[in-house]
């Protein structure tokens, strides 16, 4: 196979099934993965959002990966696909618009009075600094009141957006419902913590 486009490698995965003793050389899976790959590579960077303006969602992509970035557990909150979830929670919820439109305005118009650019524009110190000021409600002074309610929502929803995924479940280490065989008691430590006697 010197060519393996994506219609004809989904044709081949949803002939799978019947074709159980069909098997790809190493080289073909290899350019399948790498084809798939690049296809939510093409169908992320093709997204257009109904709801954010194209600096909206430029800001916004910057905005959840400060927030949450990339590490050796897991990838950006855009990786996660935060971003897209975003404009959908604004157009499935409509009361919700004002107020995230207003603090994107808030945010690059902060910038601007502090450094004559926009958020986008502005170095990475220059954006951290920003944020700091207004991530601690009970730091933070009274003329940035407005900043720190937006961020704080923000980053509500960020959270929201990425530990609901897959890739954010993965990164809790969520092992999910176990089976137990036979209940034998809370734990003695767990007792301990609460400060707790075990019942005889």
């Amino acid at each position: 196979m010197d060519h393996l486009n994506r219609r004809s490698m989904l044709r081949l995965l949803g002939a799978a099934p019947a074709a159980a003793g069909f098997v790809w050389t190493e080289a073909e899976a290899q350019q399948a993965h790498h084809q798939a790959q690049t296809a939510r590579r093409t169908a992320r960077a093709a997204f257009k959002p109904k709801f954010f303006t194209p600096h909206e969602y430029a800001t916004v992509r910057v905005l959840v990966d400060l927030l949450i970035p990339k590490d050796e557990r897991s990838g950006s909150a855009t990786d996660a696909g935060v971003p897209e979830w975003m404009d959908f929670m604004m157009s499935d919820q409509p009361a919700r618009q004002t107020a995230m439109r207003g603090g994107l305005a808030w945010i690059d118009s902060e910038c601007v009075r502090r450094h004559d650019k926009t958020f986008l524009a502005c170095a990475a110190a220059e954006r951290t600094a920003l944020l700091d000021d207004i991530s601690w409600p009970q730091k933070a002074p009274a003329a940035l009141s407005h900043g720190v309610a937006f961020f704080n929502s923000f980053r509500d929803l960020t959270a929201s957006g990425f530990w609901t995924t897959k890739m954010g479940v993965e990164d809790l280490q969520y092992m999910g419902n176990t089976f137990v065989p036979e209940w034998k008691g809370c734990p003695d430590e767990a007792l301990k913590k609460l400060g707790v006697a075990p019942s005889e």
